[in-house]
């Protein structure tokens, strides 16, 4: 595992963690990586300080960075789980139902789906916020 600091093209920092290098740049380039601030997937490692340690210590580390990378996943998993269960799916027409809602006032409906940058950054503009959620593969 390794953390890498990361910046988006808005200058965001924020840090992540990947099973080695290689697969940074898989994401990256796959345009699977997104901001958590800004959801923007133009994203860059950006420097870092490097931790160094001794060997003996290493292959522990590397455990117990291997267990909380699996408890972050069992939350997010159970995160997933719960939209899935009390939210309605409305898939690419997200942004044209989150605006329904968000002008009929009294609306109490609760929806996910899927939106681009450019609608994300319409709604913003309207006063409409969003919330990012890695949405991370069930088998996976």
């Amino acid at each position: 595992m390794i953390k890498y600091n990361l910046k988006c093209e808005k200058n965001h920092e924020f840090e992540s963690w990947f099973l080695d290098s290689k697969e940074f740049d898989k994401l990256n380039k796959k345009k699977l990586l997104e901001c958590i601030f800004c959801a923007s997937n133009k994203i860059k490692k950006s420097i870092m300080a490097p931790m160094v340690s001794g060997k003996s210590n290493q292959k522990e580390k590397q455990i117990k960075l291997q267990k909380c990378y699996q408890e972050e996943k069992k939350e997010l998993l159970k995160i997933r789980k719960f939209i899935e269960n009390n939210f309605e799916y409305v898939g690419e027409n997200f942004s044209k139902r989150v605006r329904d809602i968000y002008y009929d006032k009294d609306s109490k409906k609760t929806i996910y789906g899927k939106t681009t940058e450019k609608e994300r950054e319409e709604l913003a503009e309207e006063g409409i916020d969003l919330i990012s959620i890695p949405w991370l593969n069930k088998e996976n």
